[in-house]
């Protein structure tokens, strides 16, 4: 009877523990779905967790503002478009891959394949896109100062003369923009500059043109 009983105590023992878990699983079940959405683990076609959709849309936004800027320099020819191909999801941060439209043979491009020029006033584009952006988003705050560092010298006369446009629309618009280039037909389009000079016996000299 002593084991009956106590076989009847331990079953509703274990009836409690498994009502109570029961209980505790179906409270958590919407805490722990929601959580999985959130780090991409959960019912999410595109496997995205929610930091990096949000990455994502603010890199449309950058895409979208440094294309305006492309399609001038490239003479139309450039258009960056986010990519979700599988090898691309492999090698990036899935959402974040990028390829380059190639309009002139309307095909998308990898941008490894570009050539040092192209990939210079693509990478400009992108910086200025994300200032723009900055900017609308930030309250107003105002990246008013661009450094260019080189580059300049891999660009073929007519890109350098409309990229070097497009910054004195910058500059026109209130924009300080400075450049750090060898390229000495850069001295006609920037009037204002300093010139560093290596002196023959070692060291350098500097003179201001304004």
């Amino acid at each position: 009877a002593r084991r009956a009983e106590a076989a009847r105590t331990a079953a509703e023992a274990v009836g409690a523990a498994v009502d109570g878990w029961t209980a505790a699983r179906d409270a958590a079940g919407p805490v722990a779905r929601m959580a999985a959405l959130a780090s991409g683990t959960g019912d999410n076609a595109h496997a995205l967790s929610l930091a990096t959709f949000v990455l994502v849309q603010r890199f449309e936004d950058v895409v979208a503002a440094a294309n305006e800027r492309l399609a001038e320099m490239s003479s139309g020819r450039y258009e960056l478009v986010r990519s979700a191909t599988r090898e691309d999801v492999r090698a990036h941060k899935r959402g974040l891959a990028m390829k380059v439209l190639d309009h002139v043979t309307e095909r998308e491009r990898d941008p490894r394949t570009l050539s040092g020029g192209e990939t210079f006033y693509v990478s400009l584009c992108l910086a200025l896109g994300l200032a723009d952006v900055v900017t609308a988003e930030a309250g107003g705050i105002e990246l008013g100062t661009l450094f260019v560092d080189e580059g300049f010298g891999s660009l073929d006369p007519e890109t350098l003369e409309a990229v070097l446009a497009a910054l004195g629309r910058l500059r026109a618009g209130g924009r300080v923009v400075g450049v750090v280039s060898h390229v000495e037909a850069l001295k006609q389009s920037v009037a204002e500059r300093v010139e560093v000079r290596r002196l023959p016996g070692g060291g350098s000299t500097l003179s201001v043109r304004a």
